[in-house]
């Protein structure tokens, strides 16, 4: 369904017009094949299988009407995959006569396959909100006959916002899921082509190229981030060599290339935080003065209390824990609901010297993941000795903002301060 349902909601799409009918298609053979493969196994092209699958039941329920039957019937499955057709829809569901809210759920849920619950996480709203939201879209994508294709140049820069959104929320799910699952490598591979395939439309753009280079240095830790057991492996405790540098050093090249168009936005600046940790060549190298003042542009650039909290976590190697906990407990009333707010929160109150208060925002942040990577660290430090019991004896782990420093999710708390 992930490697395929975008490339065939694309198809359908360009040939029906229409986004519910394709959408519809694509689920009508995602249930076929549930129902068939398990006793017939899976076909040798899962995706022709689908397609045509997708392209019968569209014969079907059209059968009376000439011109989209003929429409169907005139498309064939290419026996080597064409040119995936993913960032053609991504810009058509990124049209500006929709909201923007609309957009970016429109096409995370069409284009990247992203469930209506996982989208309502990322904005931070209920899933009926988001079902209401993609519902309007398609139907005025319809009504004001928005085209399916690649703007013009002169368009390309009204749409590039919400674009990048896209491709950047993508990253976010992919890199630690808001499901029950630890991550969800496609996710990420998808944002990488699609990422790729934009700087290659736009190569003089520098938030193009600074999203790529965000994407492409996360990448480059990936194999770090869990030990063998599937436990989430914070950034002081991984093991650099395990990195691949090469991909590091060419995304650095990329963000310095961007960086001397003199044009700052987000997605460069995040990715020069990501740098920073990437070059480092152990954690006490790390350049904590060069990320808060990294943080500081990025919050003039795009004020969120996302962007804040992960200031927070760089300013205790500053300023001290105490001064980072100033800061945090100032975005209260904003982040109760984040659970990674709750985690750092517990992390300088145990530095601090208070215990019970640490465990209690620890036990708040349990309950507001579902992510099993982040349950299993927090259960391990509100309950150490349970934990001893279960696995070999392990160095106190550290705090778990410290994973995410540089995975800034300040889209999502844009989202929140306009919802």
């Amino acid at each position: 369904m992930r490697e395929h349902a975008g490339r065939l909601a694309a198809a359908l799409v360009r040939v029906t017009g229409d986004f519910a009918t394709a959408e519809d298609l694509v689920q009508d053979a995602v249930v076929a094949a549930l129902q068939r493969w398990p006793t017939e196994g899976v076909p040798e092209r899962p995706d022709s299988w689908l397609f045509t699958v997708a392209r019968n039941r569209g014969l079907d329920a059209l059968r009376r009407e000439s011109n989209y039957r003929t429409k169907l019937a005139q498309v064939q499955w290419p026996v080597q995959p064409a040119s995936d057709e993913r960032l053609r829809l991504i810009f058509t569901c990124c049209h500006p006569a929709l909201p923007r809210e609309a957009q970016i759920a429109l096409t995370l849920r069409v284009v990247c396959g992203l469930t209506t619950a996982q989208i309502a996480r990322a904005f931070l709203v209920p899933e009926t909100t988001v079902a209401q939201r993609i519902t309007r879209a398609k139907r005025k994508i319809i009504e004001a006959g928005i085209p399916y294709r690649v703007p013009d140049p002169d368009e390309l820069n009204a749409r590039l916002r919400e674009v990048l959104a896209v491709i950047y929320l993508l990253l976010n799910e992919g890199y630690l899921s808001t499901v029950d699952q630890t991550e969800s490598r496609d996710l990420v591979d998808d944002a990488e082509w699609l990422a790729s395939q934009l700087y290659e439309l736009m190569p003089t753009e520098p938030e193009v190229a600074g999203l790529l280079a965000l994407i492409q240095l996360h990448r480059a830790r990936a194999e770090a981030r869990f030990d063998r057991d599937g436990d989430l492996v914070l950034l002081e405790r991984q093991n650099r060599s395990n990195w691949n540098h090469g991909a590091i050093a060419d995304a650095t090249r990329l963000l310095r290339r961007a960086a001397e168009q003199h044009r700052p936005g987000p997605y460069q600046l995040q990715a020069a935080i990501v740098a920073c940790h990437a070059e480092a060549s152990d954690w006490a190298d790390t350049d904590w003065e060069q990320i808060v003042l990294l943080y500081d542009m990025l919050l003039h650039l795009a004020p969120s209390p996302l962007t804040r909290l992960h200031r927070s976590i760089a300013l205790r190697y500053t300023a001290g824990p105490q001064a980072a906990l100033a800061e945090v407990d100032a975005l209260c009333d904003t982040l109760d609901q984040y659970h990674l707010y709750h985690a750092t929160r517990a992390e300088l109150l145990r530095a601090l010297g208070h215990p019970f208060e640490a465990r209690a925002a620890d036990q708040r942040a349990l309950e507001l993941t579902i992510n099993p990577a982040e349950q299993a660290l927090l259960r391990r430090r509100i309950d150490p000795d349970a934990a001893d019991c279960e696995r070999p004896a392990r160095a106190s782990p550290k705090p778990l903002g410290h994973e995410f420093t540089d995975v800034d999710p300040a889209v999502k708390a844009e989202r929140r301060d306009r919802a």
